[in-house]
């Protein structure tokens, strides 16, 4: 599922609202959950580990926020729908707008794609940023309240044992209870529910990891104002290095270099320039020797797999209790879609709870996201195989779409048309089936090479 197959989000089909719903973890996918949530119940608290800041800042419980995060054409569309003038308020707090079509350089296959015939904008803003936005949102909503400097410990069962209903909380030595109709388990790749189905008599999802051993080292560096280029400059097997710049508030560039299956970048800056240095493209390491750092660190992050949850195979499951965000699935964050998987978990969320409010809620919502993770799961693992050194179960079909996209990125080079639908696809707005369509495919496939 993308952008252009899961239904926008719809406020006029909304029942009436009643009842009580927690949601543990107040990041993106949390906030997102909460904000959808609004819609159906009276009384919403999100729960967060973390005492959370007043100002955009990198926060203990995400640390990955300090390196790039991407606001893809799913994420930014469907921010906009739940949050309408979202994009102003991003833009007021000092994000900036960039446009795919002619800002971003895309260095793939020996060359940068063409840029595209048309527009497609989008938000460049770091992850404290963007976080920062939604969560002011989602906090002056009717009826939400976020409890940071607290821990959702346990679920609470009925007299059954079939259904969830309620949290124990700790914060600080205390411990209390929250009844609530509706658990929302948003807590990352440290989720216990699995654990928790375990130790209460469920069985478990099976657990999918692609191991791509992938680390990143970020620092920030001075960016003129009217200074919009972006670089992505990806590893490309059997090149294990990869890069990036992108445009954000505060008239900078983050900058980030990774290298999969263990060639780690550097911390000192020194290092960084160098290893940047060794990328298939040159501009990121330009960019670095042009512009001063102002980041008194480097920071690094470390990802060895991607991984997935299966529930949507599971034959018995608590009522009252669904899974969402990085609880689910995480990916590599390479490829920049974890908020847009997010946001479009979170609309199936509100498709879910519109059309049949609570009953066997997971199964329907379990089934929803599993159609939007499909896609998504397909383009990083799928693209993580192109290396023989990565392990696990690979998705069906990848070879034989590494192969086509080979050719199709090839004549993107020249041709903007090809380009602009990868983009596309990349950006998770379209599916990837848009580009087998006969035009597309007739592109590809003449051997007389097309003008951008």
């Amino acid at each position: 599922m993308t952008l252009a197959t899961v239904p926008r989000y719809d406020s006029d089909q909304l029942p009436e609202r009643r009842g009580k719903a927690v949601v543990s973890g107040a990041s993106i996918a949390g906030l997102l959950a909460g904000r959808v949530l609004a819609d159906i119940f009276t009384d919403v608290t999100i729960v967060e580990r973390d005492r959370l800041p007043t100002d955009p800042v990198v926060r203990r419980g995400v640390p990955q926020g300090a390196h790039p995060h991407a606001l893809l054409e799913a994420g930014r569309a469907t921010l906009e729908d739940l949050f309408p003038g979202f994009g102003e308020d991003l833009i007021a707090a000092g994000g900036v707008v960039v446009d795919f079509a002619s800002d971003v350089n895309f260095y793939s296959e020996g060359d940068f794609l063409a840029h595209g015939p048309t527009p497609m904008e989008t938000y460049s803003a770091t992850r404290p940023l963007i976080e920062q936005v939604v969560r002011e949102r989602v906090s002056t909503l009717d009826g939400v309240h976020i409890r940071s400097g607290c821990q959702v410990t346990d679920y609470l069962l009925d007299d059954t044992r079939t259904a969830v209903e309620g949290v124990v909380l700790r914060e600080g030595s205390e411990q209390t209870e929250i009844t609530a109709d509706l658990v929302v388990d948003a807590t990352g790749r440290t989720s216990r529910t699995p654990t928790w189905l375990e130790t209460h008599g469920y069985t478990p999802p099976e657990v999918e990891e692609v191991r791509i051993d992938v680390a990143y080292s970020t620092t920030f560096i001075e960016r003129p104002a009217d200074d919009l280029r972006t670089f992505l400059v990806p590893p490309s097997s059997p090149h294990t290095r990869g890069g990036m710049a992108a445009p954000v508030e505060g008239n900078r560039w983050v900058v980030s270099v990774h290298g999969v299956h263990s060639d780690h970048p550097p911390t000192d800056p020194e290092g960084l320039v160098e290893f940047a240095a060794s990328l298939l493209a040159p501009d990121v390491k330009h960019l670095l020797d042009d512009h001063r750092q102002v980041s008194t660190d480097i920071e690094q992050y470390p990802f060895p797999t991607n991984r997935r949850y299966r529930y949507g195979d599971l034959d018995r499951f608590p009522d009252g209790l669904v899974v969402i965000g990085d609880a689910i699935a995480s990916f590599n964050p390479i490829y920049g879609q974890g908020m847009s998987v997010a946001a479009l978990e979170a609309l199936e969320l509100h498709q879910a709870l519109a059309g049949d409010g609570l009953e066997d809620l997971a199964p329907r919502f379990f089934d929803r996201a599993e159609a939007v993770i499909d896609m998504a799961w397909l383009l990083a693992a799928g693209s993580d195989f192109a290396f023989p050194q990565t392990t696990g179960p690979k998705p069906f079909g990848t070879d034989l779409i590494s192969w086509y996209l080979t050719r199709l990125i090839h004549k993107a080079h020249t041709d903007s048309t090809l380009s602009s639908a990868f983009f596309r696809v990349l950006t998770m707005e379209q599916p990837p089936t848009t580009l087998l369509r006969p035009r597309k495919m007739w592109r590809v496939f003449n051997p007389i090479s097309r003008a951008a």
